[in-house]
């Protein structure tokens, strides 16, 4: 068992928890009770997003905002013999399921299973490669109605099972990093606020939104309900230093030089502006990354809604993203916290960032 001692519990329970996409109230819950004595109220929507509010019933509105949810699979077929097939919810990737124990979330509770495979021995073609179509899970069941007499049925969620760990002291490595690391960032930022005593001059939104691995819905449904006046949306991002990935496509992005800046369409140049200088001033380290088109994260859905929310996106450089060991560096976590605190408090309420004043 990892000796998580030296972590920060909250980071670990919430990192621990399961919040599959859909299915995010557990995490939701822990997040609120942990941000209950730092905002002063809550609003909550029908599809699980919560937002923390400081400061309400200001003209000038403010978001901070990252996503709950992790990804994870739906049984889609159990057949005669027991076995279980998957569907993807969200960006799972069936080539790191084999071998990989199960949490089965069942309304009678957790069933563990694991994701079966041939043996080395028996794979003979490349057609054994792991896909959508070959991938399985045991749960140790002799057949169909078994299975089903467990609670398990078409529909129901599946995560990996693996917790959080540190690695050499300066990693943290779990599942659901992505992105529940920016929920916890948020807690953190408003646990600043709240213990230097700083007031903020607007209405500031903590909004730790769902359903963004499957097209940034809850984010969506938010950013129309707050109509917020600008936005800053923390996600994870490519840590582009480990092998097999192409720095000419991908960009030079590496664990331990600190948080990343977008630049792209999406986001908002004087707000991005803004954020640079602070860094600056406050000598926190970043790098700098350039997204051609969108995102891919909430800011799109912020930067996009109708009214169209001054937008910028800060990430987290992370390792090996949705694995069940992604990565993010210790020091990239504290700068990226002491970076959207110092960013939060020096925002002046009023300023439209208008490209015409």
């Amino acid at each position: 068992m990892q000796d998580n001692s030296a972590l920060d519990a909250f980071m670990v329970n919430y990192l621990n928890n399961f919040s599959p996409t859909g299915f995010e109230m557990p995490g939701q819950k822990l997040w609120m009770e942990y941000m209950r004595p730092l905002v002063d109220e809550f609003i909550t929507d029908a599809y699980g997003t919560v937002v923390g509010v400081v400061n309400p019933g200001q003209p000038y509105k403010v978001v901070v905002e990252a996503h709950a949810d992790e990804i994870s699979w739906f049984v889609a077929y159990i057949n005669s013999d027991g076995f279980i097939y998957v569907k993807r919810n969200g960006g799972s990737d069936p080539v790191i399921a084999p071998s990989k124990r199960v949490c089965i979330h069942t309304p009678n509770g957790i069933v563990r299973g694991v994701f079966g495979w041939p043996a080395i021995h028996l794979r003979k073609t490349k057609d054994d490669a792991p896909k959508l179509t070959n991938i399985f899970i045991d749960v140790g069941a002799k057949d169909d109605k078994e299975v089903k007499a467990m609670g398990i049925h078409v529909g129901t969620v599946i995560t990996f099972e693996d917790e959080v760990m540190e690695l050499n002291n300066k990693y943290i490595v779990g599942r659901g990093l992505d992105n529940r690391m920016g929920g916890y960032i948020l807690s953190q930022v408003a646990k600043h606020l709240k213990e230097t005593g700083h007031q903020v001059p607007f209405t500031l939104y903590f909004v730790n939104a769902v359903q963004e691995e499957v097209g940034l819905r809850g984010a969506q449904m938010i950013a129309e309900r707050l109509n917020p006046d600008v936005a800053l949306v923390l996600d994870v991002t490519h840590d582009t230093s480990t092998p097999m990935i192409d720095k000419i496509e991908e960009g030079d992005l590496r664990c331990g030089r600190g948080p990343v800046l977008t630049i792209g369409p999406a986001v908002h140049n004087k707000v991005l502006r803004v954020i640079r200088d602070i860094a600056e001033v406050h000598e926190i380290s970043h790098q700098i990354d350039a997204a051609s088109r969108s995102t891919g994260t909430d800011a799109d859905a912020f930067a996009y809604s109708n009214a169209g929310v001054p937008t910028a996106l800060i990430s987290l450089p992370l390792r090996y993203m949705h694995t069940t060991v992604e990565m993010v560096n210790k020091e990239d976590l504290a700068d990226t916290i002491k970076l959207l605190a110092e960013v939060v408090k020096g925002l002046e309420a009023g300023n439209s960032y208008s490209y015409f004043d």
